[in-house]
């Protein structure tokens, strides 16, 4: 984590299976909790990824950056 005009800054890698992320729909699961690179724990809303899901789920490392309140203000993916 980085701190950067109050934000909080996250890298998370994410190996989400489809059959997991549809299980998220199925279910309303409306939260994913990770851990960072750094070893914290995050929680953010799951349809953030939504633009981020192929065939073969949501895979990658993302870069998560949180207001103060810890709101998320963007998601990338960084590879």
């Amino acid at each position: 984590m980085k701190q950067r005009n109050m934000s909080r800054i996250f890298y998370i890698h994410l190996n989400i299976t489809a059959v997991e992320f549809e299980h998220y729909y199925a279910h309303n699961i409306n939260s994913v909790i990770a851990t960072s690179h750094d070893g914290q724990r995050v929680q953010f809303p799951a349809n953030i990824l939504r633009p981020f899901v192929t065939v073969s789920g949501v895979q990658g490392t993302f870069k998560l950056v949180m207001d103060k309140n810890t709101k998320l203000k963007s998601i990338n993916r960084i590879n």
